[in-house]
């Protein structure tokens, strides 16, 4: 009976890892839809200020370290590992160097820039580290394996634009986070509004700049996989970009009322 079992598995199995890849896209993209009614009518992510005591915790710097590490170590040790047939192709290189970069600094830089924070519940590590192993494979593999490119894909207006949209999103994502990390002195506690930059037009600034980041790697890569990625990345934050939105209208009084929650003068 297991024999039989096991043998049905494996024959549902995608026949080729090009395949695989492929099909570990169409699977984000249909876990995109639960996951943004779970976190838009349900319940957000509990990190952060939502965070419940758990019995099984972390401390913030450890656990972001570690859960954002796979997503810059799995396409690094592909490259390394010689699989990466397509990394003689600059098109492709520069993809890659854009997805390694921004996993290099969330993990290595962000993690070493957070002040004190409130511990990270165990599940919530383990979901974002097998989400970042997940995704550091299917981005990492399709690039450096099965992504291919002509030599003047670096000149396509696609490529132009969605490299200009992630260096937007990213210089957003940064200032931000630089915001939010500078919002109280040393030695005060509680939370305050935060001011400048895009927080100038919506609550969850840092979200919208991860928004359009992964919008424009999406756009450059035009890929399934690319595209997945920035689909689940905004079903995900966008609804909690709203909590916060919503978070900060009922805490002060002196909200901006014309402020959005992640989309300037719409959402």
């Amino acid at each position: 009976m297991l024999e039989r079992v096991t043998d049905y598995l494996y024959n549902m199995l995608p026949s080729n890892e090009e395949a695989l890849v492929h099909t570990l896209a169409y699977v984000m993209l249909g876990l995109s839809v639960p996951v943004f009614f779970i976190t838009t009518f349900v319940k957000v992510a509990e990190y952060g200020r939502y965070t419940v005591k758990s019995s099984r915790e972390l401390p913030a710097r450890t656990a972001w370290l570690f859960q954002e590490l796979p997503s810059f170590a799995v396409p690094v040790i592909l490259v390394l590992s010689g699989r990466a047939v397509r990394m003689t192709q600059l098109p492709n290189q520069v993809l890659m160097a854009m997805f390694v970069a921004h996993y290099f600094q969330r993990t290595f830089i962000f993690s070493l820039l957070i002040r004190g924070g409130k511990k990270t519940p165990f599940h919530i590590f383990r979901d974002a580290f097998v989400f970042c192993t997940y995704n550091g494979y299917m981005q990492g593999r399709y690039l450096a394996e099965f992504a291919h490119y002509p030599h003047t894909w670096l000149a396509d207006p696609r490529c132009i634009v969605g490299i200009g949209m992630f260096l937007v999103g990213m210089g957003i994502n940064l200032h931000a986070d630089h915001v939010l990390r500078n919002l109280r002195k040393p030695g005060e506690s509680g939370y305050k509004i935060p001011q400048g930059g895009m927080f100038t037009y919506v609550s969850g600034a840092n979200f919208f700049g991860e928004i359009v980041e992964w919008t424009g790697f999406a756009i450059a890569c035009w890929s399934l996989p690319a595209a997945a990625f920035a689909v689940f990345t905004a079903s995900n934050i966008g609804p909690r970009a709203y909590r916060h939105h919503k978070w900060y209208l009922q805490k002060f009084d002196n909200y901006p009322k014309t402020r959005k929650a992640v989309i300037p003068f719409l959402i």
